[in-house]
């Protein structure tokens, strides 16, 4: 009993800090929180309309509420409302209007929201319809009163049917031993033999069984399966869930097999489709409900006459209280008949209070209790149905959503803490069976929860583990319908989150553009928007998403992480949202949250993020390289190509996530081969319908790992050599190239690109060493990558490091020595660790950039640097000599050395020069670099106009206010209209301002002299 009294003393403690959290924020919202600010917090909705009303659920008034009716396309603002709230109807003229009435919420959507009034309100509830409206999810104190009771009730529950049940719950003794059973004759025949083991298990037990259903697993179907079987012992069940939807969820299962089920709760909070088992609709059917009716109107009568008489009138108040007399005697013996003619009695956790209909029945009724979603449960909770029977039989999944808690305090307390997670925790494993085959996932989306979270004891049903979205009616096979798995990294991009200090929410209108275009690109391809579902963590970047997709797609589902779970969808695309310098990802930090979010999808999942970011984390950083090793990986550049990237640090470029990373696993799939990349690039060109044009990118599903660390090292090496010069190959792509820059920089040393196209390669030489650098052609002296690889090492013999030059020359451009032909972005397979990184955000707009001046500067350039070189007398150096003749003759060796040295001041002079003809002005401290054509100009000439790239410079201009719909300076008259995207935050930042304003001005009274 001291067991018992402990934990009863501690939930009740619990209960009272989450209570008093609740009440001191609702008082807050009352007392400073302006109503356009409960709207943004998502418990508030401003300026309703009435639609329409009509009488229903059994004679309550039904109430349709929408915004701005008389605009077909308005919608509603993100919030928290669901079915079975309770909510209070205010007028909107005034923040201080005084509560209408209390109804329930029964229907929810986009455009409209409908509330159930009851009958006893309905006299007095008169609404205008033309009148303005606002709703306020109110604090239920019934839930509350309930919780508390039933704790209250176990403490003083000395000897009944649930006494061996408590002990075991209460850890106060071990469960029995399971009683022998005969074979099972199941009623659903396409069980699998986990699911087969778990109904048995669950049947054997004597007190307490778990079944854990991971996501997909078909932990319903067993729970029905269990019901049936318990029935056909003649066994009386209690069927409980901690939300409505979940109860409805088992009352359509088993009213489909032919129970005799009783549903008990609001009609309001019911879905229509099972609205004839619940009790009201049984007792309108019955053989009393005609008398029922008749006394109610007597009732009426008696109150009609007594208020029309204006006396004290003790007859009518006598006959009063007989007629409710009988009509509760009536009523109490309709629902009993009803209560034990039932197989199955089904009602949430707490409408399962004994201050309900249950109160009529015995308490040794119920056989057993059965609570499904018994994770997402507050365990009070759970105490309410457990109380009224001998054994249970919880079902869940504690490897999901918690249930929700406003106190952090009592979070942290233990209230958090799910009745079965605690039992799991204390019982093990000898009251647990695990469903272990999916019928939901793809393969690819399965494996990464199962490795994370299950053990990796998860397997994915035949009949789903390849199904892809191009597999279903009408869709075509493209780049998007033909992966399961895509990574969409915005690291880098200048994508970054909204910062307000006073938002509590986030939002991030880069990410939203991109789910916006891969939402295209699903649909554009046959993907049904009914099967495609928006996941984001905050509240903000649901409404920007909403604001942006809602119009166009308007069956398109948008919702947090909480409003998914039990839910799934044939492709899902998630908004990390969270892209900071910080490396902050808040409660993204959940791993049960995130592993909701990627488990409601069956054939494909997106997800878009800040890989930088979100790796700060390591649950989420095993989810980035997850996603990396298995599915696709692009950037946001292949989506926007108007982004700007964010200056970050060379030391803020490697966050906490990124630094140390292992080298990849030579058993596990790595990066895919140069060939095979372009092979996929070519179908994905051919195949896929992209919504904007490819940028550059990753296309690849594997990410090389250490290519800096390659760079770095041979850097290091050579500022501890004597030599004063090192050269890259040109074989190095942009990205490579921007590293040697990056270490070049860090360490102090000089560095400069020098050649064009596929020439291009870098020379690094010492500060206070001649610069030398050689002309815009291929270097003449050749090494195959080992050679160049081992010059990076100094050489043990003094006697072979005499020069002071060590040249890492390119291989032979275009093949290797094979015979095959490079493909673009990739090194010679023999150059080791010289891969491009793929996946890496280190910067990832300097390469685009490069690799587009790269691609719009013309042969004239290189023709004119050339020509300058030569008119200034430079001496051409012939590039046929074999190296033999030149180690066998050291003079001419040396004539060539000063004619190369003369050619590359003769190139450095040109390049540090106008590139204008006939200007010879120098560039070298102020100049311009012309975006279209990539040569620097004065200040006299930069202008494109001026020095012939104004055909270039118009076609631009056209192309970006096409595509931006933007009329920038020169264009015409400049559209000061904001963003779509961003005119949400930007509103909610204004009202937010306006109310502190007018919280901070003091009235004052008129002078009535004026």
């Amino acid at each position: 009993m001291a067991a018992v009294e402990s934990f009863v003393s501690r939930q009740l403690e619990l209960l009272e800090q989450e209570r008093e959290a609740e009440l001191q924020e609702k008082r807050a919202w009352q007392e400073s929180v302006s109503p356009k600010e409960l709207q943004r917090r998502g418990v508030c909705l401003l300026k309703l309309q009435v639609a329409s009303q009509r009488t229903g659920l059994y004679g309550r008034l039904l109430v349709v509420l929408e915004p701005r009716k008389w605009d077909p396309g308005a919608t509603l603002p993100c919030n928290s409302f669901g079915p079975g709230d309770i909510v209070g109807l205010y007028e909107s003229a005034h923040e201080a209007a005084p509560l209408l009435a209390t109804g329930i919420l029964t229907q929810i959507t986009q455009r409209s929201v409908t509330v159930a009034f009851d009958e006893s309100q309905e006299g007095a509830l008169a609404v205008d319809p033309g009148g303005l409206y606002r709703l306020l999810r109110l604090a239920n104190d019934i839930t509350y009163k309930r919780l508390r009771r039933a704790l209250n009730a176990l403490n003083q529950y000395h000897a009944g049917p649930a006494a061996p049940l408590i002990d075991v719950l209460l850890c106060a003794s071990e469960p029995s031993s399971p009683a022998p059973t005969q074979p099972l004759t199941f009623c659903n025949g396409s069980l699998d033999t986990s699911q087969k083991e778990a109904v048995g298990f669950a049947l054997a037990q004597k007190e307490l069984a778990i079944i854990h259903g991971p996501p997909g697993t078909g932990k319903t179907t067993t729970v029905v399966e269990i019901v049936l079987q318990a029935v056909r012992q003649g066994l009386k069940v209690l069927c409980c869930a901690p939300s409505n939807i979940a109860v409805d969820n088992l009352v359509e299962r088993l009213a489909a097999q032919k129970l005799r089920v009783l549903r008990l709760g609001h009609p309001a909070r019911l879905l229509d489709a099972i609205q004839h088992h619940c009790l009201d609709a049984v007792l309108a059917r019955s053989d009393q409900a005609q008398i029922v009716a008749d006394i109610r109107k007597d009732i009426d009568q008696v109150k009609s006459k007594k208020t029309l008489e204006k006396r004290d009138n003790s007859y009518g108040r006598s006959e009063l209280k007989l007629l409710r007399k009988e009509l509760r005697e009536r009523e109490e013996a309709a629902m009993l008949r009803s209560l034990s003619w039932a197989d199955v009695i089904l009602a949430t956790n707490t409408g399962a209070s004994s201050d309900g209909p249950l109160k009529l029945l015995p308490d040794d009724h119920f056989d057993v209790v059965v609570i499904d979603e018994c994770a997402q449960a507050l365990e009070a909770s759970c105490w309410i149905p457990l109380l009224k029977a001998r054994k249970c039989i919880l079902a869940g999944d504690h490897q999901q959503l918690p249930p929700t808690i406003v106190s952090h305090q009592a979070a942290k307390g233990g209230l958090s803490l799910s009745l079965m997670e605690r039992l799991i925790e204390s019982h093990g494993e000898r009251v647990v069976r695990m469903l272990t085959v999916q019928y939901r996932m793809h393969q690819a989306i399965m494996q990464w929860a199962s490795e994370e979270l299950y053990r990796g004891q998860l397997t994915a049903h035949p009949s789903v583990a390849g199904h892809l979205l191009k597999d279903l009616p009408g869709v075509t096979p493209t780049g998007e319908t033909s992966i399961p798995l895509l990574l969409v990294d915005t690291a880098g991009c200048g994508l970054s989150e909204l910062e307000d200090e006073d938002e509590q929410s986030k939002g991030n209108p880069g990410e939203v553009r991109i789910v916006s275009l891969h939402i295209q690109a699903l649909v554009d391809a046959g993907v049904r928007v009914g099967d495609v579902a928006v996941i984001a963590p905050y509240n903000l970047q649901v409404d920007l998403l909403r604001q942006q997709l809602s119009p166009k797609y308007p069956q398109l589902e948008i919702k947090s992480v909480d409003g998914f779970q039990g839910r799934e969808k044939e492709a899902v695309i998630l908004s990390f949202v969270r892209s900071n310098r910080k490396g902050e990802v808040g409660f993204l930090a959940e791993d049960r949250r995130i592993n909701v979010a990627v488990t409601r999808a069956r054939r494909h999942v997106a997800i878009v993020c800040d890989s930088r970011t979100i790796s700060n984390d390591a649950f989420l950083k095993k989810l980035v390289d997850y996603f990396t090793l298995r599915g696709e990986v692009r950037t946001a550049f292949e989506y926007l190509d108007d982004i700007v990237p964010d200056n970050y640090s060379h030391e803020g470029s490697r966050g906490p996530g990124r630094a140390g990373r292992k080298p990849r696993d030579p058993a596990q799939p790595g990066p895919r081969p140069c060939q095979e990349s372009q092979e996929a690039r070519g179908a994905r060109k051919s195949g896929r319908s992209r919504p904007t044009p490819e940028g550059p990118g990753v296309r690849g599903g594997g990410r090389p790992e250490g290519t800096g660390d390659l760079f770095r090292a041979m850097i290091v090496d050579f500022l501890e050599s004597t030599r004063t010069l090192l050269e890259f190959p040109t074989s190095l792509n942009a990205h490579d190239r921007m590293l040697v820059h990056q270490l070049a920089e860090e360490h102090g040393l000089k560095h400069e690109s020098i050649g064009e196209g596929k020439e291009r390669y870098i020379s690094v030489h010492k500060k206070g060493a001649p610069t030398t650098a050689t002309a815009a052609t291929t270097p003449t002296a050749t090494a195959t990558p080992a050679t160049a690889a081992a010059t990076t090492t100094p050489a043990a013999n003094p006697a072979t490091t005499t020069t002071t030059t060590a040249t890492m020359a390119p291989p032979p451009t275009g093949t290797e020595s094979g015979g095959q032909e490079l493909q673009p972005g990739c090194l010679a397979q023999g150059e080791q660790g010289l891969h491009s990184s793929p996946g890496d955000s280190l910067n990832q707009k300097a390469l685009h950039w490069e690799r587009g001046q790269r691609e719009k500067a013309g042969p004239g350039q290189l023709a004119r640097e050339r020509q300058d070189a030569a008119g200034s007398g430079a001496p051409k150096v012939s590039g046929r000599k074999k190296g033999k003749e030149r180690r066998g003759r050291p003079g001419e060796n040396r004539a060539a050395e000063e004619d190369f040295d003369a050619l590359v001041s003769a190139a450095i002079k040109a390049d540090n020069t106008c590139a204008f003809p006939r200007c010879r002005a120098s560039v070298a401290t102020l100049g311009q670099l012309c975006p279209h054509c990539g040569q620097r100009f004065c200040l006299s000439h930069h202008i494109p106009e001026v020095h012939g790239c104004g055909e270039k410079a118009r076609a631009y201009a056209r192309q970006r206010i096409s595509r931006e719909g933007v009329l920038y300076a020169g264009s015409g008259t400049k559209n000061n209209s904001a963003d779509p995207v961003k005119r949400v935050h930007l509103q909610k930042r204004l009202d937010q301002k306006l109310v502190e304003l007018s919280s901070q001005r003091k009235s004052k009274k008129k002078d009535k002299g004026k």
